[in-house]
């Protein structure tokens, strides 16, 4: 399974915009693998529970996440960046 397409939510570019370049630069080479293989044990994807039970998760780093829900098997949308406050 390979993602074709990754639609940023308004709400993911203003956070996206805010991080570090640091983590801008990791979040470019995570994606490079999650567009690869979403399911690369590197990136730790894993489906959110409770409110969030409609979107996933992988790891830019041990801090910092993005969530995200597949539209279709080749479709993502990214929701939110930025450490586990994401989830409050």
């Amino acid at each position: 399974m390979t993602i074709g397409k990754i639609y940023p939510t308004n709400h993911f570019i203003r956070a996206y915009k805010s991080l570090p370049e640091k983590i801008k630069l990791r979040a470019k080479q995570r994606e490079k693998i999650f567009k690869a293989n979403p399911y690369d044990p590197r990136l730790n994807t894993h489906r959110l529970k409770g409110r969030f039970k409609n979107y996933w998760s992988y790891s830019i780093n041990y801090e910092y996440r993005i969530m995200f829900r597949f539209i279709d098997d080749e479709t993502v949308l990214y929701h939110d960046i930025g450490t586990h406050d994401i989830y409050k």
